[in-house]
This record gives C-alpha cells, sequence and structure tokens, in this order.
C-alpha cells in the first residue's frame, strides 16, 4: 500500500492536532513549534476518545477527557490511565504534502 496525501505541511497548525481517517485508519497528525510532523493513532488507548481533541504540549499530545499525556516520538503514554502505548505512523514530506501510509509503523 502506498502513502497518502493527508493535507499540505502549510494546511497544519502549529502546536495542534488534526485527525486524518487513512484507508479506515483514524491518525493524529501534528506540527510541533519547530515544524516537525508527527502521526501517532487518533484513538487514547483509556477510553474510546479522539487524541486530535487533545492538547499538544511540548513532544505530546494529551487526551482531553482524562489527561493521560502520549508520545508523538514512540506513542507511549507518560501519564496515567492509559498505560497501552498507541501506534506511530512513518511521515513523508513530498513537494508541500504530508504523505502517510498506515500500514507502515514505526517500531519504537
Amino acid at each position: 500500500m502506498a502513502s497518502t496525501r493527508v493535507c499540505g505541511v502549510d494546511d497544519l497548525a502549529t502546536n495542534e492536532a488534526q485527525k486524518f481517517v487513512v484507508d479506515g485508519v483514524p491518525i493524529a497528525v501534528v506540527k510541533d513549534a519547530a515544524g516537525d510532523i508527527f502521526a501517532i493513532g487518533d484513538t487514547c488507548t483509556h477510553g474510546d476518545i479522539s487524541l486530535s481533541e487533545g492538547f499538544v504540549e511540548d513532544d505530546t499530545l494529551e487526551c482531553w477527557a482524562h489527561g493521560s499525556k502520549f508520545s508523538l516520538l514512540t506513542g507511549k503514554p507518560l501519564t496515567l490511565p492509559a498505560y497501552e502505548p498507541v501506534p506511530v505512523y512513518q511521515v513523508e514530506i513530498t513537494d508541500g504534502g504530508v504523505f502517510i501510509d498506515p500500514a507502515v509503523k514505526l517500531a519504537v
């Protein structure tokens, strides 16, 4: 399966998460203050909550419902109540576009 263009780099607001569904997989995409772009699973592992509705702080995405913070780099929860990680996806930037292949999860 090939990577899918989800948006343009300039379409992403800094330090905000945006949800995209790629081949049926909900993915939260974040552009941090340094301009780096991350893609992690959009569903909190503690509850069926969309992480893209949460808060970006440094290199974490916090679930708005119960406060679990997930690392944008590893997908690992850094605070309770979540204890299971979310998947992290490879992001490719080509010609100003953000491309993600939900079949390619990064090993962390």
